[in-house]
C-alpha cells in the first residue's frame, strides 16, 4: 500500500512492493509531474519493485519541477547543485527510514528527472550509483571527472527529440563512461514522449542489473 509524506524537503510517494530482493525504484517526473506520474512505468519495467517517488520541490508556472531553469535546456546551475544535494539527502533518508540498502537502488528518471538523477549520479555516487535515464540531457560539466566505477545507466534517447539534440545524449554518454560507469545509450524512434521501446530496453538494463 502507497503512502505519501514529507521528507527532506520533499513530497514524496514509498511504496512497499512485493519483491524481496531485486531493484528499489527511484521514481523522478518530468516537468508538471507528480510523484504518482511514473506509477505504470515502474510496474511495467519492474512489477513487484519496492518505488520511492519524490515530487519536485521547485515551481515553474505552477508546476513541479526539481530544479530550475533559465530557458528551455538552460539550466540555473546554482540552483541545479542546491536541488541535486538536497536530493541526495532525501535519498539517504528515505534508505534508512524505509529500510534498503542504497546498492538496490536505480532511479527511474524522465526528462527533467533524468537531469537531476544524472546530477546525483555525478555528484553522489555514494547515494545513487545506477540510473534509467530518458529523455535526458547534460545537466552540467564536472570540473574534475567524479568516481563512478561500480555504477552503470541506461540512456535512452530519442532520434527526433525537438528538445535534446542528440550530441547533447551522446556527450552525456561520453561523460559518465570516462568517470568510470558502464553506459548503455540506447536510440528510440521518437520525440521526446516515451515509447514501448524505453520500456523494453529498460527491462533489459535491469536484467542485466540484477546478473550483474
Amino acid at each position: 500500500m502507497s503512502t505519501v509524506s514529507q521528507l527532506a524537503g520533499h513530497q514524496y510517494l514509498f511504496e512497499p512492493g512485493t519483491a524481496a530482493a531485486g531493484p528499489v525504484l527511484l521514481l523522478l517526473h518530468g516537468t508538471g509531474g507528480t510523484e504518482r506520474d511514473l506509477l505504470p512505468l515502474a510496474a511495467k519495467v519492474a512489477s513487484g519493485a519496492p518505488v520511492v517517488s519524490p515530487r519536485g520541490n521547485v515551481l515553474e508556472n505552477g508546476m513541479p519541477r526539481y530544479f530550475r531553469r533559465l530557458a528551455e535546456g538552460v539550466f540555473d546551475l546554482e540552483d541545479l547543485a542546491a536541488r541535486t544535494a538536497q536530493l541526495a539527502q532525501f535519498i539517504r533518508e528515505a534508505a534508512a527510514l524505509h529500510e534498503f540498502g542504497l546498492e538496490r537502488l536505480v532511479a527511474v528518471g524522465f526528462s527533467n528527472g533524468a537531469n537531476i538523477a544524472a546530477s546525483v549520479m555525478l555528484t553522489a555516487p555514494d547515494a545513487l550509483r545506477h540510473g534509467i535515464l530518458l529523455r535526458a540531457m547534460v545537466p552540467f560539466e564536472p570540473a574534475r571527472p567524479p568516481a563512478l566505477s561500480g555504477s552503470s545507466a541506461l540512456i535512452s534517447a530519442g532520434k527526433t527529440d525537438p528538445i535534446i539534440p542528440p550530441r547533447t545524449s551522446e556527450r552525456l554518454a561520453e561523460m559518465m563512461r570516462e568517470a568510470g560507469a558502464s553506459v548503455e545509450l540506447r536510440w528510440q524512434e521518437a520525440g521526446h514522449a516515451l515509447v514501448q521501446g524505453d520500456v523494453t530496453d529498460a527491462q533489459s538494463y535491469l536484467r542485466t542489473w540484477r546478473d550483474g
